[in-house]
């Protein structure tokens, strides 16, 4: 049982993985690609990807301090037998801006110029034996981080040392500043003569290489006007599987785990539950149709500690861990206010599940509130990922049920807080509870219809018929029996909503459902409603038709309901 590798959930340093007999995923293989690539690099991932963990594999290879624990820690790995010239030869300042304190006005430049210059201290510390007795004094004794990035600066030239930068979360502390104190601060730090700035302006020719990771370019745009100083390979096919899991992994991980008698699940069936909720993210455009789609690795290793411990899935199959980083995700989604062409491009894309627009590898933070560039934000967050190309442009699609559920509590809160009376949410799960076990579908989905005609407030939110699509997904989100799946592509055509019984979790589940959702104005509606009926049924009856109907529902009953509005009132609602 002592060999058995732990699970590093939560875990970023590699060599803390690796010397404590913990589960590592071999990512050394990039490293001979990423030294053919310019020498200042630049790459943006989402939350919980394993970025950090990387970047400290990144440090423990090159740092010089470090070398002579090379086979001991790399010695098993695809580098190991393959180590380039390059290993070792680096003094590595390695920082980290997620750890920067907040504070406001005088306080923001102290805390930043206080991290800063804890870090040159300690590298000094490292290093002072490449330089000479005292060298760590006299970098203490320079009062601010700009003054000592000059004194290494001097004294690395005159010693001919080699100087390797790795930043982790380097837009951590400015996406802070942004969310919290707005564009006006964060302008002021960011531009001119701001002490951020400043300290990047530094970076710039003093390292020999540079390697910096954030889950944004807005930040490095407005500091350098356009990536001067960094070649960005975030959309670079060749790195697309650097970060995250493939399903190879995946698998071998599970296997693990089960030849060591920690676990007796049924691996393909694991890896089936996992897919839906934490897979399908894509990076690059060329890696489309070649490459695997990619797992959020921290969600992996939730999913595998929480089967080990109860010997089954998590029943939140979303990491609670992860509410802090889609906190601030949202605040920033939502600067300034999310209003009009934003709003509506966050509707859209919950409602359709996609998005065509262009990817802006660089843009400043005031554009951010700009509704072409809004979908490339999203992109970085990892809220929209590639699925696919139409022209010039590319189709960005919700990668997975995790970030469904994002967009769907976006659109919950929305309604909630815009309706006059605000719906029950615990009286509606109950209601669910019996459409899932009994057939019981018209309670739920007559009581939110009745809210939606109840709240004029809600439907001034979107104009047309698209308001009722979203409002029905956002409340029928809450459920826990069904998997909520907008614009389902089946047999040719895109069902509005299909429920798809997650089983695996709730096995007693005995019902599934398709609704058809059609609208019509007042005024139109005795002329057209009959004929739009008709359509509707067919539609239905042709979705039913498709081979993967009868794969996703299993052995529960399948209901087919067509559900049509008067306006903002339910006229009609019918099984087929």
């Amino acid at each position: 049982m002592e060999d058995i590798k732990r699970i590093p959930y939560g875990i970023s340093s590699f060599t803390e993985v690796v010397e404590q007999n913990q589960y590592y995923v071999d990512k050394t293989m990039y490293l001979p690609l990423l030294e053919q690539q310019p020498s200042n690099l630049f790459l943006v991932r989402p939350r919980r990807f394993g970025k950090s963990i990387f970047l400290s594999m990144l440090k423990a290879y090159y740092d010089l301090s470090q070398k002579d624990k090379f086979r001991a820690r790399f010695g098993n790995l695809w580098i190991g037998s393959r180590p380039t010239p390059l290993q070792g030869v680096y003094q590595v300042l390695h920082m980290d801006f997620s750890r920067v304190g907040g504070g406001v006005g005088e306080e923001l430049a102290r805390n930043f110029n206080d991290y800063c210059c804890g870090s040159l201290d300690n590298f000094a510390s490292i290093y002072q034996s490449c330089y000479y007795p005292g060298f760590a004094q006299e970098m203490k004794e320079q009062t601010t981080s700009t003054q000592k990035l000059n004194f290494l600066n001097w004294k690395a030239q005159n010693s001919g040392a080699r100087l390797y930068l790795i930043i982790d979360e380097y837009d951590n502390f400015t996406n802070n500043v942004l969310n919290e104190q707005g564009h006006e601060i964060y302008h002021a730090i960011t531009h001119a003569t701001g002490f951020y700035r400043e300290v990047f302006k530094k970076f710039k020719g003093m390292f020999e290489r540079i390697f910096m990771i954030g889950v944004s370019p807005v930040t490095l745009d407005d500091l350098s006007s356009g990536f001067n100083i960094g070649w960005n390979i975030s959309i670079k096919s060749q790195f697309n599987q650097m970060l995250g899991f493939s399903e190879t992994d995946v698998r071998e991980i599970l296997q693990y785990y089960k030849d060591a008698g920690w676990h007796n699940g049924d691996i393909d069936q694991m890896i089936a539950e996992m897919k839906p909720w934490y897979d399908n993210y894509c990076f690059a455009e060329a890696s489309l149709d070649r490459d695997p789609k990619m797992f959020n690795c921290d969600m992996v290793f939730y999913y595998l500690r929480n089967y080990i411990d109860e010997g089954c899935s998590p029943k939140q199959m979303i990491d609670p861990n992860t509410r802090t980083d889609y906190t601030k995700m949202k605040r920033l989604i939502q600067l300034d206010h999310l209003d009009g062409d934003r709003r509506g491009v966050m509707h859209r894309i919950a409602e359709e599940g996609r998005i065509t627009s262009e990817l802006f590898t660089t843009f400043p933070a005031e554009r951010i509130t700009d509704a072409k560039v809004f979908p490339s934000l999203l992109f970085y967050y990892g809220m929209l990922t590639l699925t696919g190309t139409d022209g010039d442009q590319l189709v960005l699609g919700i990668p997975n049920n995790n970030v469904r559920k994002q967009y769907y509590e976006y659109l919950l809160e929305e309604f909630q807080k815009a309706a006059t009376d605000s719906l029950d949410l615990s009286n509606l799960r109950s209601i669910y509870k019996y459409m899932a076990y009994d057939g019981q579908w018209r309670p739920a989905l007559e009581f939110i219809a009745q809210a939606y005609k109840d709240n004029s407030s809600v439907r001034s939110l979107i104009e047309g018929e698209r308001n009722i699509q979203g409002f029905l997904q956002a409340y029928l989100s809450i459920n826990s029996y069904y998997l909520t799946a907008p614009e389902m592509e089946l047999n040719h055509g895109f069902c509005d909503l299909f429920l798809m019984p997650d089983l695996m979790r709730y096995p007693e589940v005995k019902h599934s459902y398709i609704l058809e959702l059609k609208y019509l104005s007042a005024k139109d509606y005795e002329a057209h409603a009959e004929d739009q009926w008709q359509d509707a049924v067919r539609q239905l009856r042709l979705y039913t038709e498709a081979p993967r109907v009868r794969q996703m529902i299993q052995d529960t009953r399948l209901h087919c309901i067509v559900m049509q509005f008067s306006g903002w009132e339910l006229a009609r609602m019918e099984e087929i």
